[in-house]
């Protein structure tokens, strides 16, 4: 069955078929309340559900499953990471994504481990001069924040997945002249 246009009506929850309901189960309480092109995305994702191999049918539940679990804080944190990933340099997606395949090759122990420890305290880049900051400015994922993929297991370590925080200095006095030369 082919994905729905966006213009077309969204469904409810009661309108969807009985597969389309099975696949999006872990989004039931909160569907009916999502907005139409939100919706129609999920039918279209369930409508192509069949036709997926296992591993991807079973990537695409344990997905929706941790991002049901999620706090709509939670959320929006994982969205503003994926969009300052996705902003990134290749250079650097590609060394995220590397420290990413390195983390989940660690053995079940060494991650239990990690996702144990503090995060590291998060850097502050000094405002270049002149350039206007605004009051309350959250720190920039790409700047050292962690940023673990949606669907990740919960208490994984973000800072074994992302690219390390880079050092800062602050920035020095301008030197002022004492005398003549």
């Amino acid at each position: 069955m082919p994905a729905q246009p966006l213009n077309a009506a969204a469904p409810k929850w009661k309108d969807l078929s009985p597969a389309e309901r099975q696949v999006l189960a872990p989004f039931s309480p909160e569907y009916d309340q999502w907005e139409a092109q939100r919706r129609l995305k999920w039918r279209g994702i369930a409508q192509r559900y069949p036709s997926m191999a296992p591993d991807q049918q079973q990537r695409v539940q344990q997905q929706m499953r941790a991002w049901a679990e999620l706090t709509p804080d939670q959320r929006r944190v994982a969205r503003e990471q994926y969009k300052s990933l996705k902003s990134l340099p290749p250079e650097k997606k590609q060394e995220v994504t590397q420290k990413w395949h390195e983390y989940q090759n660690l053995p079940p122990e060494t991650k239990r481990e990690l996702a144990a420890k503090a995060p590291p305290p998060t850097a502050v880049r000094p405002a270049a001069p002149g350039s206007p900051v605004p009051a309350s400015r959250p720190p920039s994922p790409a700047a050292g924040a962690s940023s673990v993929p949606v669907g990740a297991p919960a208490g994984t370590a973000p800072e074994a997945s992302a690219a390390p925080a880079p050092l800062v200095t602050p920035p020095l006095p301008a030197a002022t002249k004492t005398g003549s030369p």
